[in-house]
């Protein structure tokens, strides 16, 4: 799957650039304040972002922070504010580069390539076992390496959220996830409060994957727990 890049900047000119250079290899979100790149986060999965510093309502330093909190994804600074102190100051809440403006955009993309390289490459172990290309529960088989569901052989095209959602689910049929494994698993931040994010991915999965979304059969609503996914003998019974 293409990573995901937030840019959070509030010069439209700055983001179409970094556009440009890098929506042919990634999927590209981006907002013009920290307050929109919070809502951003509660709805997909990034994997790498690239704040300001200064902008309204939530400047990037207190932006910066609120990620930290929740998440240890890459994080680069883009800022005019090129004194010392600002650069001391960003890497010490815990962003991994800090990029002066004016910038060279290809600079920005070799960095961008040097974190996503470092996070989400060279941490992988040496060794690893390769894993099914396919995970198939009754009807439904999820294919890992386009990332497409086939249901009775039609292709669904999903989501990256209800990819890792069915992924989830479907390695393990009949576990129950309370909806903070859930979060936690599938958005890779810490849970930190009981909205309707989870209620609304579920039911959009359920309207791909269920031949009657409003009485499931493969993701089951445990009450009071979470969600699991129906095991291949449920799938079976008469």
């Amino acid at each position: 799957m293409r990573k995901t890049i937030l840019i959070v900047d509030d010069e439209p000119d700055i983001v179409d650039l970094l556009k440009l250079f890098l929506e042919k290899e990634y999927v590209i979100l981006e907002a013009s304040n920290g307050q929109e790149a919070i809502h951003l986060f509660a709805q997909a999965s990034i994997d790498i972002a690239i704040i300001d510093i200064m902008m309204p309502h939530i400047d990037g330093f207190e932006l910066l922070q609120w990620i930290r909190k929740h998440s240890k994804l890459p994080v680069i600074i883009l800022s005019a504010r090129n004194q010392d102190m600002d650069k001391i100051v960003g890497l010490g809440l815990g962003a991994d580069d800090f990029i002066s403006k004016p910038f060279n955009p290809l600079e920005v993309v070799a960095r961008i390539q040097a974190q996503l390289r470092r996070t989400y490459e060279f941490n992988e172990p040496l060794l690893v076992q390769p894993s099914a290309r396919e995970t198939s529960v009754g009807d439904l088989t999820l294919d890992h390496d386009a990332c497409l569901l086939y249901k009775r052989g039609k292709v669904i095209t999903l989501s990256a959220i209800e990819y890792k959602l069915l992924k989830l689910f479907m390695d393990k049929p009949g576990r129950i996830f309370t909806k903070k494994q859930i979060f936690e698993n599938v958005w890779s931040y810490q849970y930190l409060a009981d909205d309707n994010t989870i209620m609304v991915q579920i039911s959009r999965l359920r309207d791909k994957i269920e031949d009657s979304p409003r009485v499931p059969t493969y993701l089951i609503t445990v009450r009071g727990l979470g969600y699991r996914f129906a095991k291949k003998d449920e799938l079976n019974a008469p």
